[in-house]
């Protein structure tokens, strides 16, 4: 191999791309040249792997196997095994041992009885107009008394994004959650059948009032994985955008009414004045009356205008002013999914 190095850098090859192509640094060829032996191969990976000292032998991973499938054991993981043993005056290895041995006997499995509880993603769920997919939530509003919170029920069409329904209270119940979305649901004069109500798994969401309230409405009822915030990511960013409005209190609210009247002028804002950056920046109440349509039109009218008139100052394509047809609410993953989801509900 030296030899072909030496005869390679000769015709103009470059010493480290010699050693590349043999799979060999520049440091092992030194080494090999000042050595006693030139033919002796002294690379390091050609000498036998040091096997660790605390390495368990065979028959101590046969234990390990054998007293974890044990009658007594079969149904206890490592971490209350490995303490019973002790108990009864015997180590073995440590845990972290057991789960390594069972893991690579492929035996690493839940070993109660009991099967551990299993969350699946949502069902996605689409809009295509206002009023077929609604999101709701409660979020805390600080009081002057520590420890004590208003409660603001909030809910918004996914579509449009335009709040719908809203009411403070003193506590969460799904009696005044049922009351609000039952307001909400004539006020907007949504049709039976035709609604999806999306919620975390709080008790709110889940009590038999509420329920019951959907159940003989018509609505069907959606939920988020327990602990799961992005599994309702509509509401989530609703509530971060009140609680960073410029005009949020910097001082908690001294009373229910004082908190009501704050977030209805709120909610005013940002239905009517707020141009959301997911709607193509119109407001949450044009895109709910279908105004949004004509306004973007007018809007990429006046870019093709503007592009016409001086040609030299576009690169490319206008901006897109074009609205979103429809909206998704906890799409598959990956991106894939994503795609057949839309292609099988189109």
């Amino acid at each position: 191999m030296i030899a072909w190095i030496d005869e390679a850098c000769a015709a103009g090859a470059r010493l480290a791309k010699a050693c590349e192509v043999l799979e060999l640094s520049a440091r092992t060829l030194q080494r090999w040249r000042e050595g006693d032996e030139v033919n002796a191969d002294q690379r390091q990976q050609a000498s036998a792997q040091r096997v660790p000292a605390n390495t368990l032998t065979a028959p101590e991973r046969q234990q390990i196997l054998d007293l974890a499938n044990a009658p007594e054991y079969a149904h206890l993981p490592p971490s209350q095994i490995v303490p019973t043993l002790l108990d009864q005056g015997l180590y073995i290895a440590s845990e972290s041992s057991f789960y390594r041995v069972l893991r690579e006997a492929d035996q690493v499995a839940h070993r109660g009885k009991a099967k551990p509880a299993t969350h699946h993603r949502p069902k996605p769920l689409q809009a295509q107009a206002p009023n077929q997919l609604w999101s709701w939530d409660i979020t805390y509003l600080a009081t002057t008394i520590k420890g004590v919170f208003f409660y603001l029920y909030l809910i918004m069409d996914v579509f449009s994004r335009k709040i719908v329904g809203w009411e403070g209270y003193e506590s969460e119940s799904a009696d005044w959650a049922a009351e609000v979305f039952r307001k909400a649901y004539r006020r907007e004069g949504v049709a039976p059948e035709d609604l999806v109500l999306h919620a975390d798994n709080g008790s709110p969401m889940k009590g038999a009032i509420m329920l019951a309230t959907l159940h003989k409405l018509g609505v069907m009822a959606s939920f988020s994985r327990p602990s799961v915030s992005d599994d309702n990511p509509y509401s989530e960013a609703l509530f971060k955008t009140l609680k960073y409005h410029p005009g949020f209190p910097d001082k908690p609210f001294d009373s229910l009414e004082q908190a009501r009247q704050w977030v209805a002028k709120f909610v005013h804002w940002y239905n009517e004045i707020h141009h959301h950056s997911a709607l193509r920046f119109v407001t949450p109440g044009q895109r709910h009356r279908g105004e949004d349509i004509a306004i973007l039109e007018q809007r990429q009218a006046l870019y093709e205008a503007a592009k016409l008139q001086h040609p030299e100052r576009w690169s490319g394509p206008t901006r897109n002013w074009a609205p979103e047809d429809t909206v998704y609410l906890n799409p598959g993953k990956p991106a894939k999914k994503e795609v057949d989801f839309k292609q099988n509900t189109a």
